[in-house]
Formats: C-alpha cells, structure tokens, sequence
C-alpha cells in the first residue's frame, strides 16, 4: 500500500509467536540519489547516506562547511560512512561498492562488509537552523544503523550484480528470477530462516540405547556408569553454545530444561518432534502459521512431546495444529520433523533422505498438507554403508547456500536431480563424508540480532571446512557462530542443527 509514493512496511517482529508486543508499522524507502542513497525510515525525516571524497578517520562536531553546502533536497540528517579497521594508506571503499538500493525500504549490503577488519562505522549529523549539520550520533556500526532506519538488508556477495538484478526484474517484460536475498527483502517473501529458536538444555542427558541402534553417529560415553559427569560436562558445552548464539550473534532462545522423570535423554534435540512454519512459507503454500507434531521412531524420543510444551507452543498463535504422531502405534511410521526434512521454506522445496525415520508416504502426505511444491526424496548412505539416519546430517539449506554430501547419495540419478535442484536457487558448498561425519551438514542458518542471517554450527564441523569452503559461506551470511559441543556430538551423535527448534 502506497501513500505519496511512500510504502507502508512492517519492521520485522522479534518474534511472532512469542512477542506480545504489535508489529510496529513505519515508512521507509531507498533511493539511489546523485551524491548517496536517500533513506526515509520509522518516524523520522530523510537521511542522506554518503562517503565523504576524503577518507575521515573520527567523526566531527559538525560537517564541513563544504560538504554541508553542497547536500540539496529536503534531507535533514546525513549518515557519513567511514572504515572501522582499515590501515591509514589505504582507500576507503567507494559506497556503490558496498551498498546499494533495492527500492522500497530494501538495501543490498556487501557481505564482505560483516568481517571483522572490514567493518563500516555511520556519524550520524543533524541538520540546524542555519543549514550547518551538528553531530548527532557517531560510530554505529553500518548494518546495526540500516537496522534501526526499518531498512530490510540483503546480505549479498556483489552489491553491482544485486543492484542490476533488481532493477532488470522490475521491468515488465522481465523473465529473470532473484536470488532469495533479494526476493525477501524487495518483495516482502517469506524468509528462509529465522530469529527464534527452542532449545532444551542437556540437563538429564545420557546415552540413547534405543536411537542407537541405527544412528551411527552415536558412540557410548567412555565410562557411561559416570552418567552425572557426562551430563555436567554436556550442560557446560550446551551453555557456551547458548552463549555463543544469544551474546554474539543476538539469537532469541526460548530455553526449557529436562528431569530424569521425563525418560529423554536426547530431549536436547527437539526438532525432531516438532516444527512451526509461517504464513506465506513455501511460496505462499502454507495458507495459516502452522504447528506439526511428528512421529519418532524411539518410544523415549516420543516423550519428549511433553504436555507444557505444547501448550507453550499452542498458545504462541499458530491457527492449525498438524499433529502426525498417531502414525507411531496405528501404522508403525516415522517422520523425524527437520531432522528428516530439509526445507527450501522460500521456494516450497522438501528434501528428504529416506530411512527408517523417513517414511516416503507420510513425507508424500507432509508436502501435501503443508502446500510445499516439490519433494526431493533419495537415498543416503554414510561412509560404514549404512542408511543416513536424519537428512540433516548430510545436507542444509540457507537463503542462497546450501550445503550437501552428495557423495552419499549412492543413486547417480538422484544425486543429479538433487545437486540439479539445489543449484538453481543456491550456491553449493559440496562436503565429503569424513565432514559429514564431523557434522559439516549439520548447520542452521539463523536471523542474527541485526537482521542478517548468520551459520550456526559447532566448532568440530567449523574447523572441518575448508578455509575455501568457509569463505563462501561467508558470501552469505554475516558471521560463522560456532561453539564446541564434542561430548554432546559424540554420545548425542548429534550437532548444534540438531538441537535448535525454529520459531516462525
């Protein structure tokens, strides 16, 4: 809806199912103008974004008179960009090479501008009586600033190409498809990944004798009559990467804890029991927020549906409940939530690695009730021959990465329809097996605090990459949040993806 040529957008919620406070409604555009980019946000008056001709290394009291001069229109702040980490001798980046306008309330940022010696500092100044600009705040990081004008960011390998793509696909007569980056933020798509996660801390966990028996992943603890050690020292590596994902990278966690009582020793898993999906997901497929209960394969898993979580979950909004579970007594069928499904949630895509957690007729029956476009079913092996127990441990999917094995999937003709899909929405990082199995599949890319999607994993799966391989993630996401949970991936056989439930 336009008003004076002003969109009306929604600031992104903290969180639909748990905020209790409304989604703030503000105007905001980008334009690309002769001397920056123009950003109207939230309730305040235009701001001018530029980069001044000679590299400042503070910010001023004021802007220099020339500069004040030479600043027409009715801007009434200016945004001065300036290099946070860049030696004294070298050039400062010119702002078309690290930004760029998407149109209404949408900008493309330069990934690169997310590493640490590469960050960008905003000196906001406001404009006085006499025409002169005073300084108002200085040094605010460039992509925590966009944040805070209501400006929807596209993190993106190449601000020129991102630019381009978005000013070919808004001609009529245009047939190109954008990238999911720029399709989310330009047309308000539904977002691959999000801010808020469940989690279950480890605080009765042990080793699993029933998940075992087909997840080779899984290794006893070395002195397993030693169980409260094993927990305590599983609940401390737990908190770090709790730490790592709340401090650092601004992840909202809705934490819940575990007792003996509750018999679930893998309940620091719980993706696999449920999993929530927004309106408009999968390319407007799914009609209503929705919540899905699943059927698990061990009965020990199966509790880890706990009564007072799923009423926590019911009274979040999500207007269906799809509960799957009674397949686990009635047909002896199993469908392990995300740990069996790989979701393409922009684009309506489930992949699916079958097993005895996979069932094909309810994976059929889950894409058909959900209103995804497409199943992408195969078959998956580890190094041993053995059947891959959750699809998650072998491929991931973000908003224009994805990582897979596909040296797993045995089947040439799957293999090739598999990497063919991924390939045409996505950027594929290919592992091999001895990465699979330190869990370099199993990664999650998150919503971090600042509005850009960031790669969770573990430190074992980080330092398995290879420093080639990191680097094209980071073309994608903002940062790499990664702590180490060896004890928990050893006797758990399962990594940091496994253990974060979305919240959409």
């Amino acid at each position: 809806m336009c008003q004076s040529g002003v969109a009306t957008w929604a600031a992104a919620s903290l969180g639909r199912a748990f905020s209790s406070l409304p989604e703030p409604v503000v105007h905001a555009t980008a334009a690309l103008e002769e001397n920056g980019i123009t950003l109207r946000g939230g309730h305040e008056d235009e701001t001018l974004l530029i980069s001044l001709p000679q590299r400042p290394f503070a910010a001023t009291a004021s802007l220099p008179e020339e500069v004040a001069k030479s600043i027409a229109g009715s801007a009434k702040r200016v945004a001065v960009i300036r290099p946070a980490f860049l030696p004294f001798d070298e050039a400062q980046p010119l702002l078309n090479e690290v930004l760029a306008p998407l149109g209404t309330s949408a900008v493309a940022l330069a990934a690169h501008t997310q590493q640490p010696a590469q960050r960008l500092l905003v000196d906001e100044y406001t404009r006085g009586s006499g025409g002169s600009f005073a300084l108002q705040t200085p040094a605010t990081e460039l992509a925590t600033y966009l944040n805070r004008k209501f400006m929807r960011v596209a993190l993106v390998p190449d601000v020129a190409q991102a630019f381009a793509a978005a000013a070919a696909a808004g001609r009529p007569e245009a047939k190109t498809t954008l990238p999911n980056s720029l399709a989310g933020v330009t047309k308000l798509r539904s977002m691959q990944s999000t801010n808020n996660v469940l989690m279950v801390a480890p605080t009765a966990f042990g080793f699993n004798e029933q998940a075992a028996q087909d997840n080779s992943f899984m290794h006893a603890a070395d002195k397993p009559q030693e169980s409260s050690s094993l927990t305590a020292k599983v609940c401390a590596e737990f908190a770090e990467l709790h730490r790592q994902l709340t401090d650092v990278a601004g992840v909202n966690v809705k934490l819940f804890q575990h007792h003996l009582r509750h018999g679930t020793p893998d309940a620091v898993f719980p993706n696999n029991w449920f999993s929530t999906h927004a309106a408009g997901e999968a390319a407007g497929g799914v009609s209503r927020p929705t919540l899905v209960l699943y059927p698990m394969k061990c009965p020990n898993r199966a509790a880890e549906r706990r009564p007072e979580i799923i009423q926590v979950l019911r009274q979040a909004g999500y207007e269906r409940v799809l509960d799957m579970s009674g397949h686990e007594k009635r047909d002896k069928a199993y469908f392990e939530g995300t740990g069996v499904l790989v979701l393409d949630r922009v684009n309506g895509v489930a992949y699916v690695a079958l097993s005895e957690r996979a069932d094909r007729k309810l994976a059929e029956a889950w894409v058909h009730s959900l209103g995804y476009k497409e199943l992408v079913a195969f078959s998956s092996s580890d190094g041993r021959g053995k059947p891959v127990y959750h699809t998650n441990v072998m491929m991931a999917i973000g908003t224009d990465v994805a990582v897979v094995c596909a040296d797993s999937v045995t089947d040439p003709k799957e293999r090739q329809h598999l990497l063919s899909k991924l390939s045409q929405s996505h950027e594929v990082v290919q592992i091999s097996s001895a990465q699979m199995d330190a869990l370099c599949g199993n990664v999650l890319e998150l919503q971090g605090g600042k509005g850009l999607p960031v790669m969770a994993m573990s430190s074992q799966a980080y330092h398995a990459f290879t420093p080639q391989q990191r680097a094209v993630l980071r073309r994608h996401v903002a940062e790499l949040v990664h702590a180490p949970i060896d004890t928990l991936e050893k006797v758990g056989g399962g990594g940091v993806r496994c253990a974060l439930a979305e919240l959409f």
